[in-house]
């Protein structure tokens, strides 16, 4: 089936020229050239993924990021800048980017790390569905979490952290593990260092206790586990 694709960049020369490469690899291709335009069209065209430029006008590329996973947006996003420093990256995949070019970049660059992504989408489209860590259920399917009645808010990046979680579960997991699973081999964008950063915030919302985590355990040196 033919894959749609939301470009969303204000400027021209780069619109057009990534425009032209995804037709020629047979994408439907849709444009904006705001933040503003792009967010009315990823509501509006249902993409099978975006490509979203972070400086904008109107709306930043964050800001349009944020709003989408706000709405329970999961449409798999890869965010372009001209950013290179760590936290602005950190940053984007925080709101829930699932990958980050900087410019400047090659076209095969983009059209590799697009396909990437949906590969992995299209892989774990009929992968593990429903799960309870403890009093925690959640719905893959949904994208939602709950203890009891009330609702826990996960972004899409903290639920594909999970599955890797669960498909190893009271398995040790070695950082570099998350690295390949969720980003790829090819990564070059997000260290180690990230992902200690979102296992603590994945602590913050699904451990009773975080700073004495029962489900998902530190391994000294090595890498995290989880314990259902």
């Amino acid at each position: 089936m033919q894959k749609k694709i939301l470009i969303v960049e204000n400027e021209p020369g780069i619109l057009l020229s990534l425009k032209d490469e995804f037709e020629s690899e047979g994408f439907t291709v849709i444009s904006a050239e705001n933040g503003e335009e792009g967010l009315n069209a990823a509501r509006n065209q249902d993409p099978d993924i975006i490509i979203l430029d972070v400086m904008m006008p109107l709306l930043s590329g964050y800001e349009v990021c944020k709003q989408l996973r706000k709405e329970d947006n999961n449409t798999p996003i890869l965010m372009l800048t001209v950013k290179d420093k760590e936290i602005d990256k950190v940053l984007g995949l925080e709101l829930g980017a699932d990958d980050y070019v900087t410019k400047p970049f090659s076209l095969r660059e983009v059209l590799a790390r697009v396909k990437a992504i949906l590969r992995r989408a299209d892989d774990q489209s009929d992968e593990l569905t429903t799960f309870s860590i403890g009093d925690i259920f959640l719905d893959f399917r949904k994208y939602e979490a709950h203890r009891g009645t009330v609702s826990i808010k996960l972004t899409p990046l903290e639920f594909r952290m999970l599955k890797v979680l669960i498909r190893k579960k009271e398995q040790v997991i070695e950082r570099n593990v998350f690295l390949d699973e969720i980003w790829g081999e090819d990564n070059i964008v997000v260290s180690s260092r990230t992902i200690d950063s979102h296992i603590v915030n994945l602590r913050k919302k699904i451990e009773n206790e975080p700073s004495n985590p029962k489900h998902i355990v530190s391994i000294r040196g090595v890498g995290y586990k989880l314990l259902p």
